[in-house]
């Protein structure tokens, strides 16, 4: 028993034994079912990740189709609006150049108004002139005779005029 001094010999010894003792206790078995159960959980979580990132692409492609078509959407309200907004001021253009031309024909209307007038009150006051002219007249160089004449005439012209 010489051996049992050289402590090497010792420790392998112990060390087979040890070993030996773990597998008669399945040890490794337990050990290979941790490891398997370990692979397995990993296994399902890659799945279970995968899974989420094919749901998160599909949503991402959702959300990317709904944002193309809030974008289209949003350039037809532009469109729309400008659209409207041409309409609108081609349409105030038109009220503009309607009450223009209404203004330039009233202030026409109402220069030939006044025209008329002036006119009118260049005629009476050329009637009153020449009223007043042959009153003069009359009344310088007229005599008694040459109204009587005057008269007489008058009422012949009315009397023919008449019947």
């Amino acid at each position: 028993m010489s051996f049992l001094y050289d402590t090497n010999i010792v420790v392998a010894i112990a060390f087979v034994i040890f070993v030996g003792f773990l597998i008669y206790a399945g040890v490794p078995g337990k050990i290979a079912k941790l490891l398997d159960d370990r692979a397995d959980k990993i296994k399902a979580d890659l799945a279970e990740a995968r899974a989420l990132r094919e749901e998160a692409q599909q949503i991402l492609a959702s959300y990317e189709r709904k944002q193309q078509e809030v974008e289209q959407l949003a350039a037809e309200i532009v469109s729309k609006a400008k659209a409207e907004a041409q309409q609108n001021a081609d349409a105030a253009k038109a009220d503009l150049a309607a009450s223009i031309e209404r203004r330039i024909a009233s202030a026409k209307d109402q220069i030939a108004s006044a025209e008329a007038g002036a006119v009118r009150e260049v005629k009476d006051r050329a009637v009153e002139v020449a009223i007043a002219a042959a009153q003069d007249v009359i009344t310088t160089q007229m005599d008694a005779a040459r109204a009587s004449d005057l008269i007489d005439s008058a009422i012949e012209q009315v009397g023919a005029k008449l019947h």
